[in-house]
């Protein structure tokens, strides 16, 4: 019989006509936003809640306290919903309205900090980790270095993906915010072929395209993207089989963001819109070393719907420079 949480994972994989077209070969994207939760992080939620149950870290009647973007905090309310569990999030206040709504719709306890630095005590991790020490009966989820997180994608992403392309798959690439779904993916595929291409695909302002470039944590830019971009080695990303890495701006994120949903129908998130462009790059350098039709793979994360006040505004979207879809805007698209 099956429960609520069983739900979570075994999303589909569709193939994606724009981008397949643009990098000449097939591109597929695994829908996490059909989760319950409507983004990739219930999986790492999930499992990070059961193994603290089953390690007896978190007993009966016990609290769940997480630092979080936002959507790893949503897809803990709702496990810990299921479970019988308190939780209590703290959230950078400058992430999407739609999710703080969300997180107390949900019935968590949100705490909001000011975006700060990893070096400074203020930083929203810390501060859930603080919690949790200070609260009777808490654990803390501790997504960015509990390699549960990863866990959840060696053993249920990767293998779904894996069997949904037949065992075809010549590459794999998404953002990187723990880690968890890159390295888990990554790790998952290598054991089912080591040739499988393993990617990262980093926003502007994040560390890491540098680090595995060049070797050196170095941020560039900036990015407007929620729940991704990293400056730091997690310990989920420690060991990662990364291959390749490409570096994708918001403004070409938001062009796949837009044509996702005006040519295939899918209201998606702007990590979603780098990922898919990050994909076609990597089809594309694929298909440059010489491989005939490539496969790529990619993580459509969460759904557009959480960002109705910032990414689909579009006064959000002027005050931050960057372009109003021309629908917002009251332009006509051209044909």
């Amino acid at each position: 019989m099956k429960t609520s949480l069983d739900l979570i994972g075994n999303t589909p994989l569709v193939l994606l006509k724009g981008p397949s077209e643009e990098a000449g070969c097939e591109i597929w994207g695994k829908c996490e936003f059909m989760n319950p939760g409507a983004s990739v992080k219930d999986r790492a939620a999930l499992y990070i809640v059961r193994e603290a149950e089953a390690s007896g870290e978190l007993q009966p009647g016990g609290t769940v306290v997480e630092g979080t973007a936002g959507n790893t905090g949503i897809g803990i309310a709702l496990v810990a919903n299921a479970l019988g569990y308190r939780t209590i999030i703290v959230m950078p206040d400058n992430q999407s309205k739609e999710k703080m709504d969300t997180l107390r719709a949900l019935g968590a306890e949100l705490v909001t900090v000011p975006p700060t630095k990893y070096a400074d005590a203020n930083h929203f991790q810390h501060v859930s980790r603080r919690l949790a020490e200070e609260t009777e009966g808490a654990i803390w989820a501790g997504q960015f270095d509990n390699t549960a997180n990863r866990k959840a994608h060696i053993e249920g992403t990767a293998p779904e993906i894996w069997e949904q392309m037949d065992g075809k798959v010549d590459g794999f690439t998404c953002a990187v915010g723990t880690g968890g779904t890159l390295a888990g993916v990554g790790m998952g595929l290598k054991e089912r072929d080591e040739k499988v291409t393993i990617a990262l695909t980093d926003p502007h302002g994040a560390a890491l395209y540098n680090y595995y470039a060049h070797g050196e944590l170095k941020a560039e830019g900036s990015s407007v993207a929620e729940g991704i971009g990293q400056g730091r080695i997690t310990g989920n990303l420690e060991g990662a089989p990364i291959d390749a890495q490409f570096r994708i701006s918001d403004e070409v994120g938001l062009e796949w963001v837009a044509r996702l949903l005006r040519e295939e129908g899918l209201c998606l998130g702007l990590s979603s819109g780098i990922n898919v462009a990050g994909a076609i790059a990597l089809g594309k350098d694929l298909k440059a070393r010489g491989l005939e039709n490539p496969r790529v793979a990619t993580i459509l994360c969460d759904t557009g719907f959480r960002y109705l006040s910032s990414l689909y505004n579009a006064d959000w979207l002027a005050e931050k420079g960057l372009p109003v879809f021309d629908w917002l805007s009251g332009a006509r698209p051209a044909n």
